[in-house]
């Protein structure tokens, strides 16, 4: 645990000041955006740029949540990074839903996939290669990752495969009953995993203890003070308004882009994904540069978990109230490629040490899902 009161490997100052001015200013810039535009039709050069804003502000929101998390430590940090991911990623699904449901009946479903697929291949796989190529072997507890995993199996499972096996409804839907358990189910073990991680079993989720010879020299940034880590959990919150808004505002551009392209729907939804996890993905990435494997699964699978966990129930109350069409079931090829993914998955985490070629597995499989989502 790094010394609050000590400067060893923190950045130099005058850079941590320009940076920190800069994601003080995002999302207020995004928030007087979002007042400026909401409800106006505006052409594509304003939405364009209006886009950019919407991609600062996530990277703010990831930044001050980030903070808080190096503030509260592990495995809380994990969580909350993760948590806001889920939030940003949420509330855009919904504002796409709510601008166009006739449309929308798929996107939650491809959503999740895609974050699944990102997560548990794309940023898994990275983590690894950096790791295994600095230290040949990249190191991590089994059991808190072997636990997110399973968790993830399932409710992966429940949500996104059964749909496409049930009767009771016409296509890859669920019924009312089934639509119900599946997200009260969904959101149950996320909550259950979230107690074991934080509390119970608190100690799985730590990074194993290194052999002296690989333990770094240089300690982590000096810990934000208590003052910065409230100014920047205000400041996650008005990014997350500010993303939320921005993202309906600007998803007529998505979408007619996507279109003008000739490109499937579902690119719209990969879209989505790629840009709420990117800024995570790049801290799981430093992290796994930094020797710090475990940080860098804990906030993988936590994000797979919480995309499942968290958007499935918010979609359902939605289709339950609104009554919106709902198709939550994969196809066959994805069915497939989440299967793999699974399987291999548990391969690299059950050792508790995997190498380059797993990592190079993961990329593998992350590689045939780009492919396959544009080019079905």
């Amino acid at each position: 645990m790094p010394s609050k009161s000590g400067n060893t490997g923190a950045m130099p100052k005058t850079s941590q000041r320009v940076m920190s001015k800069g994601f003080l200013a995002i999302p207020v810039i995004a928030l007087v955006a979002l007042a400026l535009s909401w409800g106006r039709s505006l052409p594509d050069f304003v939405l364009a740029i209006l886009g950019l804003v919407l991609a600062g502000a996530i990277i703010a929101a990831v930044h001050h949540a980030e903070v808080v998390a190096h503030r509260v430590g592990e495995p809380f940090g994990s969580l909350i990074l993760a948590l806001a991911v889920t939030i940003i990623e949420v509330g855009m699904i919904v504002t796409l839903m709510l601008s166009s449901p006739d449309n929308s009946s798929e996107l939650a479903r491809d959503t999740v996939f895609a974050a699944v697929m990102i997560t548990c291949n794309g940023i898994v796989g990275i983590a690894i290669v950096i790791k295994a190529l600095r230290k040949r072997v990249a190191t991590f507890k089994s059991e808190g990752v072997g636990g997110a995993l399973a968790t993830i199996a399932v409710i992966a499972s429940l949500s996104l495969v059964l749909p496409s096996f049930t009767t009771s409804t016409a296509g890859p839907t669920f019924s009312a009953t089934q639509l119900t358990y599946a997200a009260a189910a969904s959101l149950a073990l996320y909550l259950l995993f979230v107690f074991v991680q934080t509390y119970r079993h608190r100690d799985f989720f730590l990074p194993p203890a290194l052999p002296k010879a690989e333990t770094p020299k240089k300690s982590h940034a000096a810990t934000p003070s208590k003052r910065n880590a409230i100014i920047s959990l205000a400041l996650l919150s008005v990014s997350l308004v500010g993303v939320v808004g921005l993202a309906k505002v600007t998803s007529p551009l998505i979408e007619s882009g996507v279109r003008d392209l000739g490109l499937p729907q579902v690119v719209v939804a990969v879209s989505i994904a790629l840009l709420v996890l990117a800024p995570e993905g790049v801290s799981a990435i430093r992290a796994a540069y930094a020797g710090r494997t475990q940080k860098s699964l804990n906030l993988a699978y936590g994000s797979a978990m919480a995309s499942i966990g968290l958007t499935i129930p918010v979609i359902a109350v939605l289709s339950l109230v609104f009554g919106f069409n709902v198709a939550l079931g994969l196809g066959g090829k994805e069915i497939v490629l989440l299967a793999i993914t699974l399987i291999v998955s548990t391969l690299t985490v059950v050792p508790g040490r995997a190498t380059v070629l797993q990592g190079g597995v993961h990329l593998a499989l992350f590689g045939a899902f780009l492919v396959l989502a544009i080019s079905p």
